[in-house]
């Protein structure tokens, strides 16, 4: 992968690039530290579904066997990106990717769920949600050497396809709708499939929406249907004008999201790769402002802050 060149800022470019390269393919701290609070969420996930019945823990496990399908079925389709060695590996995928995927999809659907948005549109919000996660850790994750997209550092978001963002928002999409269609039956076809045609629709709604944005949309134009396509779901949701913690979200919604910032913000000042350029930075804080933003009742719970009103 050819070194990209950024005017005025080579040298920092060069470090950069020459510290992915390096991360690629080896184990290491920063590989270790994010696959062990990956495995943190799934504990704080785990015990919510266990209490809460069958439904739930088949979620959770369908999240992360879709997970882990749907990166195997795009690595091959697209043939875009490849992983890093990670200490647990699935063929060519690391195994806490499709954690994090059913975390991120657990957590996000807690949350919805405790909002006024009607039912069928919470699968758009679901979506907006993961986002604010990936805005803040993809680019800084390139330059980790979880990942490689094979492109230059300053092309595109920072070395990031656009295109991923689109996946990224109908990945969760897909798996939240085809987990409401029929989880709202109170019986065993609730309980028992509503799992499994998440996984379906799921993998069927991600490949497809992949091979529209590369097969049958122009390459010119695929920035503007991309990002065309998320301002119209915030469109929708902002419409609506939810408003959220309308009854108690357990504190996984919160410590999913939270964890993740802050991992990719401490690591990538202590690795300094967050600093180029210094607008990852300023992303990074801004989502973990928002997150904590939309949390903000259940964080004050947790730390136990008097609210408002109390004061």
């Amino acid at each position: 992968m050819d070194c990209p060149k950024w005017p005025g800022n080579g040298w920092k470019v060069k470090q950069t690039h020459l510290l992915q390269e390096s991360f690629l393919h080896m184990p290491n701290a920063y590989f270790i530290a994010f696959e062990l609070i990956i495995y943190l969420q799934l504990l704080i996930c785990l015990p919510h579904a266990l209490k809460h019945g069958p439904a739930n823990l088949l979620k959770l496990a369908s999240g992360i066997c879709f997970g882990v399908l749907l990166e195997l079925a795009t690595i091959r389709q697209l043939h875009a990106y490849e992983y890093g060695q990670f200490m647990i590996m699935v063929f060519d995928v690391p195994l806490c990717i499709g954690v994090a995927w059913g975390c991120i999809i657990y957590s996000v659907m807690e949350f919805s769920d405790a909002s006024s948005l009607p039912y069928w549109l919470r699968p758009i919000l679901d979506g907006l949600l993961a986002l604010n996660i990936d805005l803040a850790m993809d680019a800084v994750a390139i330059r980790l050497g979880f990942w490689d997209w094979g492109m230059p550092l300053n092309e595109q978001y920072f070395g990031v396809p656009y295109g991923n963002f689109w996946a990224w928002f109908w990945v969760i999409f897909s798996f939240s709708l085809g987990y409401r269609l029929l989880v709202r039956h109170k019986n065993w076809v609730g309980v028992w499939l509503s799992s499994l045609l998440a996984l379906v629709i799921g993998l069927i709604g991600v490949l497809a929406t992949n091979a529209f944005l590369t097969d049958v949309v122009p390459k010119a134009v695929r920035p503007g249907v991309v990002f065309g396509t998320l301002l119209l779901a915030l469109g929708i949701i902002l419409i609506k004008k939810p408003s959220f913690h309308q009854k108690p979200i357990h504190p996984l919604a919160f410590w999913i999201p939270f964890l993740t910032h802050a991992y990719i913000l401490i690591a990538g000042m202590i690795s300094g790769v967050i600093f180029d350029p210094s607008f990852l930075f300023a992303v990074g804080l801004l989502m973990l402002v928002l997150a904590l933003f939309l949390h903000y009742p259940t964080a004050r719970e947790i730390l136990r802050l008097p609210s408002r009103a109390g004061r």
